[in-house]
Formats: C-alpha cells, sequence, structure tokens
C-alpha cells in the first residue's frame, strides 16, 4: 500500500482491513451495487435469495465482483440475468471466494516470509516467519531463531495483504457484455443458515374454556450475511432436499383462499405449501433473531381434559402373545392435563405452521403463569389441536392386572381393574386410555363402562370422578391368533 507497512493488530486482524480491491491492480474488476433483497425463508433451514445489483460494465470480457453474499451459499444454485440487455450480457465464467481474512489465515500465508511481530511489553522483532502453530518462530537477519509466545503478541506487521485473501465472502464472475454503461442485474441463490419457526403464547381464560392464540415468527439468521429492507416470505411446509442443499426452488405460486392474519402479514396458499409474506420491508441482520407476530385469535373455544394412559409405551410388536407380564405392570400412577382447540372458523380459524406452543393462566393478582409447553405439526385450518401441558398434581391412576389366562393354543384372556383418585374439590371427568397390544385380533368380552374405539389397537373409556374421591372401571379382553 504505497510503499508503507501496514500494522495489523491481532485481535482485530479480520475487522482492520478496508477490502480485498484495495489490494488489486489498478485495472479493478466492477463492483455491483445492491438493492433491497427478497428473502424467501423455509423451516428447514434454506433460503432463496433473489437481489437486484447495479453493474458499471464496459463492451467486452471483464470480472464483476459481488460482494456481501452469504457466506453459507450454495454455489451451484447462483443464477444471473441482466435486466436492462438480457441478451447482451453472458457469464463465462463463476467463482465463489470464501478464503477470508484472519489473524491465522494471514500467518499461514506468510510462512516463508519477512514478518515484523510487536509484543505486549512494546517489544519489537522482525524475521522471517518460520512457524505461527501456537508460538511464532521467526529467524532474523543473522540466521538466528527467535520463538515468541503466542499469548504475548500484540500486533503484527504484514507489507501487503497477500494474494487470495479477501474480507468477504464474494462471488465473481468473468462476463462477456455487448456494449457499455451500467447494467441491473438479477442475483439468485440458495443458502443456508437462514430458518424460521413459528411460536405461539396461548393465554388460558381462568375458566379453561377459552384462549387468546397469539403466533410469532422467530427468524434466525446464520447465514453471514445482512438482509436491508428485505421483502420477507416464510414458506411452512416439508419440502424435499437434495442433501446438502436444495438443488432447486419452486418458481411459480399458486394463489388460493387468504386466512386471516394481521395487517402486516399476508397468508395464502403457495403450491403445496403455506407462505406468510411480511408487508413492511425487514431488515435481517447477521447473527439476529427476529420476532414477527404473524396471528392474533382472542376468545377462542378450547377444552381442558385430563387423560390417564396406564400402558403409555406398549405396543403391538413381536410376540407379546403368552408374555403375562408384558405390559401388565407399568407403574404408570401420572395423568396428563391436555388442551384442545380447532383451526376452523369457530376456532383459531387460521392455519398455524409446526411450533412450539406455551400456555399461560393468570393468576388472581394479575400476573400470567407458565403452565406447560407442547410442539404442534404443520396444522392446515379445520383441524384439531390438542396439546399436552403438563400432569395433574391431585389426580392418580393405578391399572392393575387381575388376571390372564391361556385359551388353548391360540387364545388369551386378559382382565384389568383401572382406579382413578380424585384429590381435588370438584369432580372430574378422565379420559382412560387403554392399548390392546397382545395381538391385532382382539374382542372386549367384559366392561363395567362402554368403551370408544380410537384406532385398531386403541380404546377409551371416560370416567367420571366426584370430589375428593374415586372410581373403577373394569373389562376383560379376549385375543386370538
Amino acid at each position: 500500500m504505497n510503499g508503507r507497512t501496514a500494522i495489523i493488530p491481532l485481535s482485530l486482524a479480520a475487522l482492520a482491513l478496508a477490502g480485498v480491491l484495495a489490494f488489486r491492480p489498478a485495472s479493478q474488476p466492477s463492483v455491483a451495487q445492491a438493492a433491497g433483497p427478497e428473502l424467501a425463508v423455509y423451516n428447514q433451514g434454506v433460503a432463496l435469495v433473489k437481489e437486484t445489483r447495479t453493474l458499471p460494465l464496459k463492451a467486452g470480457a471483464q470480472s464483476v465482483v459481488i460482494k456481501d453474499v452469504a457466506a453459507q451459499i450454495d454455489p451451484s444454485s447462483v443464477q444471473i440475468r441482466s435486466l436492462t440487455d438480457p441478451s447482451g450480457l453472458s457469464v463465462i465464467e463463476q467463482n465463489f471466494e470464501y478464503d477470508l481474512v484472519g489473524a491465522e489465515r494471514l500467518l499461514s500465508k506468510y510462512v516463508d516470509q519477512p514478518i515484523q511481530v510487536v509484543t505486549k511489553d512494546g517489544s519489537k522483532y522482525a524475521g522471517t516467519l518460520l512457524s505461527s502453530a501456537g508460538d511464532i518462530t521467526l529467524r532474523d537477519e543473522k540466521g538466528q531463531i527467535v520463538v515468541v509466545s503466542g499469548a504475548e503478541v500484540r500486533d503484527f506487521s504484514f507489507p501487503k495483504l497477500p494474494e487470495g485473501l479477501i474480507t468477504r465472502p464474494s462471488l465473481v464472475w468473468l462476463v462477456q457484455a455487448a456494449k457499455d454503461g451500467s447494467q441491473d442485474v438479477e442475483l439468485t441463490y440458495l443458502t443456508g443458515g437462514l430458518s424460521w419457526a413459528a411460536n405461539y403464547v396461548l393465554l388460558l381464560a381462568k375458566d379453561g374454556k377459552s384462549v387468546d392464540l397469539d403466533g410469532w415468527v422467530t427468524l434466525d439468521n446464520q447465514s453471514g450475511a445482512t438482509y436491508k429492507d428485505a421483502k420477507l416470505k416464510l414458506v411452512a411446509g416439508n419440502i424435499n432436499q437434495v442433501q446438502p442443499m436444495l438443488a432447486r426452488a419452486a418458481e411459480k405460486e399458486g394463489v388460493g383462499g387468504a386466512a386471516p392474519a394481521l395487517d402486516n402479514v399476508q397468508q395464502r396458499n403457495f403450491f403445496e405449501y403455506h407462505l406468510y409474506e411480511i408487508q413492511n420491508p425487514v431488515t435481517v441482520q447477521d447473527k439476529q433473531t427476529k420476532q414477527i407476530e404473524f396471528v392474533h385469535s382472542p376468545a377462542v373455544p378450547a377444552e381442558k381434559f385430563y387423560v390417564y394412559d396406564g400402558a403409555e409405551g406398549y405396543g403391538f410388536y413381536g410376540s407379546p402373545q403368552l408374555d403375562r407380564g408384558y405390559g401388565a405392570d407399568t407403574g404408570i400412577k401420572t395423568v396428563r392435563t391436555m388442551l384442545a382447540f380447532s383451526t376452523g372458523p369457530d376456532g383459531a380459524n387460521a392455519q398455524l405452521p409446526k411450533g412450539t406452543v406455551r400456555v399461560y393462566q393468570q393468576d388472581t393478582d394479575g400476573s400470567a403463569l407458565l403452565l406447560g409447553e407442547d410442539s404442534i405439526d404443520h396444522t392446515p385450518k379445520g383441524e384439531q389441536v390438542r396439546l399436552y401441558i403438563g400432569d395433574a398434581f391431585d389426580i392418580v391412576g393405578e391399572r392393575v392386572q387381575t388376571d390372564f389366562k391361556q385359551i388353548g393354543d391360540t387364545a388369551v384372556q386378559e382382565s384389568y381393574k383401572i382406579t382413578l383418585r380424585n384429590h381435588k374439590a370438584e369432580a372430574v371427568q378422565v379420559r382412560v386410555t387403554e392399548r390392546l397390544y397382545r395381538w391385532s385380533d382382539w374382542t372386549i368380552t367384559e366392561e363395567s363402562a362402554e368403551h370408544t374405539k380410537l384406532d385398531a389397537q386403541t380404546v377409551e373409556w371416560r370416567l367420571d370422578i366426584p370430589a375428593d374421591g374415586e372410581a373403577s372401571l373394569t373389562y376383560t379382553v379376549l385375543y386370538r391368533w
């Protein structure tokens, strides 16, 4: 740099440099100027970035540098097209340069070259760098070996920036332009490190019969780039990806019925997914987590109920038919507290992307306390959301095998008694779930209450328990194979 020595503090080596182009020859390549980008961010940690940049070009072949692209860019996904002269601009060669400058990289580039080192006490050492692994090993002008402790180094001095090191990830193109003049070009690429998830806050009414639902988009940017005043779209759904990066993105949008949303967020169908478009420009800083509210549904009808699943975790697999002890004594006594609401017009009236749901309720002094949290999958409008909030403190279950016998070579009969004790001051109803896991062909031959079949292997009873009391049910099931 004009014959002067560059002094770069160790702790600021990656930040103090003015930029790679300052160290290039006088025939500088064109540098693109950026406008506000468009971001389409998917649930799975990948984003489609589209930017418009202005290139000062001359007729003929030349180099173009696109700075400030994401560090996690997929170079194979990059596309460029001229908006000014589509037929007159062609790309001959493309390179993605990501060998970023830093203290360690600078030192590794300067092995066998002269540098100067200044220690914390002001001492100066100069010589040819032999090694930078841990301590700094130099050979001075007299041929003597000098070892400087890496922990004592304050500054390094380098005569210039080594070839090939850059300060920011950059795309470098060799392009052919048909004529002189600035051109607007559209740059599109895929990058990792950008992801979003939905987070929900439910405020449960004191009577437990309704909830206020607020949904927030949580956007996390670890891509290595900042997107200023971006047009932001969030795509909800599970897209198929070719590892390690999505190979292509959908190019056409299908517009369907709009779902209710806040004024700042527009919802619509997009192919087989749902798309949330933020109406105001959004600046997404690198290494930033940003939250945007996208749905608000007050007074959504909800139902709180209890479930006792005394054989949770046991299923129909292997050969459990004749094993008397299989699932007989699970030791499960906890009763789950559940909360359910609809996403249909009579409920939240919105599709809900997958995410974490946290449920709160106001205490007597007006402060909200966390009741529990659960996760939901992508839930379209018109479905039921069922949340596991926590375990009921005052309700206890007990499940006892009362009989087991083999009937011939192809059948067994098994009996259970299930008792629930309610220590609350009010009566409750508990849904008792039983998993008939011994074989697929089963018949309940006796029961103290009528069951409901939930699926091929699961039945449910609804048991009313008086205040500070208990209730029991019994059943016998016959398995044949």
